[in-house]
């Protein structure tokens, strides 16, 4: 079974942690504020490359991104890439870095 959590502190950093029958095997690790939801890295464990777990990740912050009618800035370079590759899926939640078109 596969699980995501979000596992924050009290100032709201932390990870969004995947688990596949209980243990850990990827995160993407970011940040919130009262507006903009940041992420920084994605890491999935080697064992588990080719499943998919990044875009489960990647599907999981955008869902929470809207629910809490944030905006989200792709630091990580996954999640970057996939906003450039479709921007038609994230054009609402994308906070864009001066200079991006």
């Amino acid at each position: 079974m596969i699980e995501i959590k979000p596992e924050l502190d009290e100032k709201r950093h932390g990870s969004f942690s995947l688990y596949e029958d209980n243990i850990k095997m990827g995160m993407m690790v970011i940040s919130i504020t009262d507006e903009v939801f940041t992420v920084y890295h994605t890491e999935v464990d080697e064992a588990a490359a080719g499943k998919g777990f990044a875009k489960l990740l990647l599907e999981e912050i955008v869902k929470y991104t809207r629910e809490h009618n944030l905006k989200l800035k792709p630091l990580c370079p996954y999640v970057h890439a996939q906003f450039k590759k479709h921007p038609e899926l994230y054009s609402d939640i994308w906070l864009k870095t001066q200079g991006e078109e």
